[in-house]
C-alpha cells in the first residue's frame, strides 16, 4: 500500500516537471495549453487509510510537434477499492474489486427460516403472556395502550439513532393514514377484549374468519369479482367456526362479538391501506399509524376503565404479582407485539405470498396448539374438529387466493 501511494506521488512529481517543460517550450510558439477543469479532491480522490490523494494528471502525446493538437483529458480519481492487483501490483483504474459475499447473501434460505421461527416465536410469547396478565390484570382497553405505547416509544428511539431514518409525512399522506390507524387501533382493541373474555384458542378460532370478511368486502363493497373457487373455499371456514362455538366451554357473547368486530375492522384496515398505498418503507408506515393508532386508543381506555384502575385495578395487581413483575410483564408484552407486527412485516417482503399465507395459517395452528397446552383450556371433541376444519379451510382460501395473485402478476408482466 505506501509503495502504491510513493509510485503515485513520483508520477504526480514527474507530470509536474513535464508539464514545465512543456511550458517553457510553448512559450516562444505563443501557444497555450488549456486544462479542463477537475473535480475538488474533497468529491473524487482517493482515501487511503484517511488520507486523501490527488488524482494522477493524465496527458497523452505531449510530445507532439503541433501542441495545438494535443490530447487533454480530464483527471480521473483512481479508486482504492481497485488499486491494485494481487497478481502484479498494477492499477486497474474503475474497476472496483467485488464485494465480498455476506452472510444474508450466502445463506438466503436460512435467513428467511430464521424470519419464520421468529415470527412464530414472538407471536406465541405475545400471546401466552397477554393471556397470563389478564387473569390478574382484566383490563384490555389500558392494556391495549400499553402494546401501542411500548411500540411507539420503540419506533422514536429508533428515529433517534437513524434505524431505520424517519421519512417524512405531509398532510396528504397523514389523511390517507387517519383510516387505516382507526381501524387498527378498533382492530387492537376489540382483539384484546376478546382475549381477556374467551380462551385464546376460541378467539383465533373466530378470527379465521377474516378472509371471509375481506372476500365478502372485496365482493359488495369495492365490487371485485370473486372467483367460485374462493367462495367454496371459505365454506369449511364458516362451518368450522360455527362447530367451535357451539360447544366452546369458554364461550360468552362478549368474547364472541370482540373477536368478530376485530374481523371486521382489519377488513376496512386492509381496503382504506390499499388507498394509502405509498412509496414510504413499511417499517416508517406501520411507526406512523402505531403513533396515530396510540391517540385513538387513550380517550376509551380512559372513559372505560380509568375510574376503575385507579380505585383498584392498579393496588389489585400489585397485590397479586408484586410491582416488578406487572410493569415488566406490561413492557415486554408491549415489546413482544410491536417486534412480531414488524417481523411479520419482515418476512412478507422476503417471500412470496403464497409462502407468506401457508405460513400465517400454520402461526394460527402454533397459537392454538401452545395457547392450550400452556393454560390448560379443555375442549369438546366437537371444538376440536370445528376448529380443525376451519383452519384447513383457511389454508385452502389462502393457497387459492396466493395462486390467483400470482397469475395476475406474471400476465401483467408478459
Amino acid at each position: 500500500m505506501e509503495s502504491h501511494v510513493l509510485s503515485r506521488a513520483t508520477s504526480f512529481a514527474g507530470g509536474i516537471s513535464s508539464l514545465r517543460k512543456l511550458h517553457r517550450e510553448t512559450t516562444s510558439n505563443n501557444s497555450h495549453i488549456a486544462f479542463v477543469q477537475t473535480r475538488p479532491i474533497a468529491e473524487g480522490a482517493n482515501l487511503i487509510w484517511g488520507r486523501q490523494l490527488r488524482p494522477s494528471l493524465l496527458l497523452d502525446n505531449l510530445s507532439t510537434p503541433n501542441l495545438a493538437s494535443a490530447k487533454r483529458e480530464t483527471l480521473r480519481p483512481t479508486f482504492a477499492a481497485a488499486s491494485s492487483s494481487p497478481a502484479g501490483g498494477s492499477d486497474s483504474a474503475g474497476e472496483a474489486k467485488v464485494a465480498p459475499v455476506g452472510f444474508f447473501e450466502k445463506y438466503p434460505a436460512l435467513v428467511t427460516g430464521f424470519f419464520f421461527f421468529m415470527w412464530y416465536f414472538l407471536n406465541v410469547i405475545f400471546n401466552i403472556l397477554n393471556k397470563k396478565i389478564y387473569n390478574y390484570f382484566p383490563y384490555p382497553y389500558f392494556v391495549s395502550v400499553i402494546h401501542l405505547l411500548v411500540g411507539v416509544v420503540y419506533c422514536l428511539i429508533s428515529w433517534a439513532v437513524g434505524l431505520p431514518k424517519r421519512a417524512p409525512i405531509d398532510s396528504t399522506l397523514l389523511k390517507l393514514l387517519i383510516p387505516v390507524a382507526f381501524c387498527h387501533a378498533l382492530g387492537h382493541v376489540t382483539s384484546n377484549v376478546s382475549f381477556a373474555a374467551v380462551a385464546v384458542s376460541f378467539t383465533h378460532t373466530v378470527k379465521a374468519l377474516e378472509p371471509f370478511f375481506n372476500a365478502a368486502a372485496s365482493q359488495f363493497i369495492l365490487g371485485q369479482s370473486i372467483p367460485i373457487t374462493l367462495w367454496l373455499s371459505l365454506a369449511p371456514v364458516v362451518i368450522g367456526v360455527s362447530m367451535a362455538s357451539l360447544t366452546e366451554l369458554s364461550f360468552n357473547w362478549t368474547g364472541f362479538i370482540s373477536a368478530m368486530i376485530s374481523n371486521i375492522s382489519f377488513t376496512y384496515r386492509s381496503l382504506y391501506s390499499k388507498k394509502a398505498m405509498t412509496d414510504m418503507d413499511s417499517t416508517n408506515v406501520y411507526a406512523y399509524i402505531s403513533i396515530i393508532a396510540l391517540l385513538f386508543c387513550i380517550p376509551p381506555a380512559v372513559i372505560v376503565e380509568g375510574p376503575q384502575l385507579l380505585k383498584f385495578g392498579f393496588n389489585d395487581a400489585i397485590a397479586k404479582v408484586g410491582v416488578t413483575k406487572f410493569v415488566s410483564d406490561l413492557f415486554w408484552v408491549g415489546m413482544f407485539y410491536h417486534l412480531y407486527n414488524q417481523l411479520a412485516t419482515n418476512t412478507l417482503e422476503r417471500v412470496a405470498p403464497l409462502t407468506h399465507a401457508v405460513g400465517n395459517v400454520l402461526k394460527r395452528v402454533f397459537v392454538i396448539g401452545f395457547s392450550i397446552i400452556v393454560f390448560g383450556n379443555k375442549i369438546s371433541t366437537q371444538t376440536g374438529i370445528g376448529t380443525s376444519i376451519a383452519i384447513a379451510g383457511v389454508a385452502l382460501y389462502s393457497y387459492i387466493k396466493a395462486k390467483m395473485e400470482e397469475e395476475k402478476r406474471r400476465t401483467k408482466v408478459a
